[in-house]
C-alpha cells in the first residue's frame, strides 16, 4: 500500500496532529507501507527526511506557530505521478488537504479526511463566531467530497452527523505506555519547583483562550484560598493567554513554559492531579498522556474528553465551562486521597490498554475496505 499524507501542521510543530502522524509514520515504515507526508516548510532546521516535502508557507493569523501552506502545483502533481498512491489522507482541510482533495478527484484515488480540530468552535474566543457559518459550509463541502472522514472520538463522530458529516468512522489515539510512565516521578524536580511537600495540580497544553483556562483561574483561585501552600499548580505550555493567567493566577503558580520528550514526562509523573477544563477537543491528548502517567485527571464532560474519562473510575468529569463544578471536584480530590490513589491506578491500566499498534492496525483494515469497495466498483462497472 502507498499513502499520500497531506497535512497543514507537521514537526518541529508540536500538537496532537504533527504527533500522530510522527507515530504513524514509524508505523509505516517498521511495516514497509510507502508513504509521502505534504505539508508546510519550517522557520526550524532543514528537511531531512526524504519521505516529507515541504512548500511555501506563512503563519497562521490565529495560531502564529502554525502555517498555510500554498503548494505548487507542478510540483505536487510531479511527486504523486511518481509515487503512485492508492490512498490520500488529508490530516487538515484547507490548502494542504484541499491540495490532496483535488489531485485525488481528478486521477481516481480514494481520499480519506480526517476531523482533528473544533475550529468553529475556536472562533468564539477570538470575536470570530459571526464566520461559524460560512466556515461549516466549506467544513460539510469538503468532508463530503471523500470516501470516508475519520474523527477521533464517539462524541466528535456523533457531533459531525449532526453537523451534516454522516460518513465517518474513529481514528483514535494511542500512547506510549513506556514514554509517560508513573517510574518517571522525580522527588528532584518536585524539589526544583518547589512544591515537594504539597499536592500539585498540573496543566499540560496551550496556553490559550479556548483552552478555558478562565474557568481553571476561577476554580484554582478559590480552591487556593481554602487550602493555601498545601497545594500548588504547574503550568506547563505557551501560549498568548499565558500573561493573564500569570497576573490573574496565585503568585506562587509555576509556569516551566514549553516542554517535550523526558521533560515533559517527568512533568506529567511527578504532578498529583492533572486538571484539563477545555469543552473544544476532538480527543484531547494529553489527557490520555497524563493517564499513562498514572495521575487521575479532572477535564470537561465535553469532546473527544469526555470519551476518555469515567468518571470516578480514571478521573473525574464535570460540566463543560462550569467553574463551582470544577472547584467542587478539585476539593473532592484533595480530601479523598483513597479516591485519587483508585483513580491513580485505573488511569495507568487506560494507558496501558491504548497502544499505537493497536490504534494503526485498524487504519489499515479500513484503509483496505476502502480499495477493495474501489475494487468491487470498477468489476461491477
Amino acid at each position: 500500500m502507498k499513502v499520500a499524507i497531506f497535512t497543514e501542521t507537521f514537526l518541529p510543530q508540536i500538537n496532537g496532529v504533527t504527533n500522530t502522524l510522527s507515530r504513524l509514520s514509524e508505523y509505516y515504515e517498521a511495516n514497509d507501507i510507502k508513504y509521502l507526508i505534504f505539508a508546510p516548510d519550517s522557520d526550524v532546521g532543514k528537511n531531512t527526511n526524504y519521505n516529507i516535502h515541504r512548500f511555501f508557507s506563512i503563519k497562521f493569523f490565529l495560531y502564529p506557530e502554525c502555517r498555510i501552506a500554498f503548494p505548487n502545483t507542478f510540483r505536487l502533481n510531479a511527486l504523486l505521478f511518481d509515487f503512485k498512491p492508492d490512498i490520500i489522507q488529508l490530516m487538515t482541510e484547507f490548502n494542504m488537504g484541499m491540495a490532496g482533495l483535488k489531485y485525488g478527484k481528478n486521477h481516481g484515488v480514494p481520499t480519506v479526511s480526517n476531523y482533528t480540530t473544533n475550529f468553529c468552535q475556536y472562533l468564539n474566543y477570538y470575536n470570530l463566531g459571526f464566520l461559524k457559518n460560512y466556515i461549516w459550509d466549506y467544513m460539510r463541502w469538503f468532508h463530503n467530497q471523500n470516501n470516508l472522514t475519520l474523527c477521533p472520538s464517539e462524541e466528535i463522530k456523533l457531533y459531525l452527523k449532526n453537523k451534516g458529516i454522516s460518513n465517518t468512522d474513529i481514528f483514535s489515539r494511542g500512547i506510549d505506555s513506556e514514554k509517560f510512565n508513573p517510574k518517571l516521578r522525580s522527588e528532584n524536580l518536585r524539589k526544583r519547583l518547589g512544591v515537594n511537600d504539597k499536592l500539585v495540580f498540573l496543566y499540560v497544553g496551550r496556553v490559550s483562550p479556548e483552552k478555558d483556562l478562565d474557568i481553571l483561574i476561577d476554580a484554582y483561585t478559590k480552591v487556593y484560598n481554602k487550602y493555601g501552600d498545601k497545594i500548588a499548580l504547574v503550568i506547563t505550555g505557551e501560549g498568548p493567554y499565558l500573561n493573564r493567567c500569570k497576573n490573574d493566577l496565585p503568585k506562587d503558580t509555576i509556569f516551566t513554559g514549553f516542554k517535550k520528550g523526558k521533560k515533559l514526562a517527568q512533568i506529567y509523573a511527578s504532578g498529583d492531579i492533572f486538571v484539563f477544563p477545555s469543552s473544544t477537543e476532538t480527543f484531547g491528548n494529553v489527557v490520555l498522556e497524563a493517564m499513562a502517567s498514572g495521575i487521575p485527571v479532572i477535564g470537561a464532560d465535553a469532546g473527544g474528553v469526555k470519551n476518555t474519562i469515567e468518571h470516578k473510575i480514571n478521573g473525574l468529569k464535570f460540566k463543560a465551562r462550569n467553574a463551582n463544578e470544577l472547584t467542587n471536584s478539585m476539593i473532592e480530590l484533595i480530601e479523598d486521597e483513597d479516591l485519587r490513589n483508585t483513580l491513580s491506578i485505573n488511569a495507568r491500566n487506560t494507558g496501558l490498554k491504548r497502544s499505537w499498534n493497536k490504534v494503526f492496525s485498524r487504519l489499515m483494515d479500513t484503509y483496505d475496505d476502502i480499495l477493495l469497495n474501489k475494487k468491487n466498483s470498477i468489476i461491477s462497472a
